[in-house]
């Protein structure tokens, strides 16, 4: 009998974003937004999880917060581009990760709110220390991002079944 892989799921929501008269899905970064974009990437650099793919929703926010996060790291990961993920339901992310390659073992999605805070708690049936606790009180701000592994495919992927490993937010 085998022992179901381990996967990591990093859920991270956009950087501030600014509210000139645009569209919702073409506003920019605001000042503070590219700061935590960086401090954000910086931090995902440090946990040393090796990301295969990312998943970014095509809004021109989630592209600058992922074009900033990921020059911080020592390797990019292939890049995906998903207009699925904006305004996408914690429902809808899920049948949009269970789609995931099985040779990706470690995924980044970046997306926006509710979604992604929604999905971080109906995924996380357990928690590693005050993990939980820390994303109960802060909420998901911009720019934050939770940590989570479960084993098995990525078509097993449901409610319940990961663990919130680590979860960050920039200081407010």
């Amino acid at each position: 009998m085998s022992v179901p892989e381990s996967r990591r799921i990093v859920l991270f929501r956009h950087a501030k974003a600014d509210w000139p008269q645009v569209t919702d899905h073409e506003r920019p970064l605001a000042e503070r937004g590219r700061m935590d974009a960086a401090e954000a990437g910086r931090r995902l650099a440090d946990t040393d999880i090796p990301f295969d793919l990312a998943l970014c929703s095509t809004a021109i926010r989630t592209r600058e917060t992922w074009k900033l996060a990921v020059h911080e790291f020592q390797h990019r990961p292939k890049t995906v581009y998903e207009e699925r993920v904006y305004e996408a339901s914690p429902g809808e992310l899920i049948a949009l990760l269970n789609e995931t390659p099985d040779d990706a073992q470690n995924v980044l999605l970046i997306g926006h709110n509710p979604g992604v805070q929604g999905l971080a708690d109906v995924l996380s049936g357990s928690a590693d220390g005050d993990a939980r606790e820390r994303m109960s009180r802060r909420g998901f701000p911009a720019a934050a991002f939770a940590v989570l592994s479960f084993g098995g495919s990525w078509k097993t992927l449901e409610p319940g079944v990961a663990t919130l490993l680590d979860y960050w937010a920039p200081s407010e």
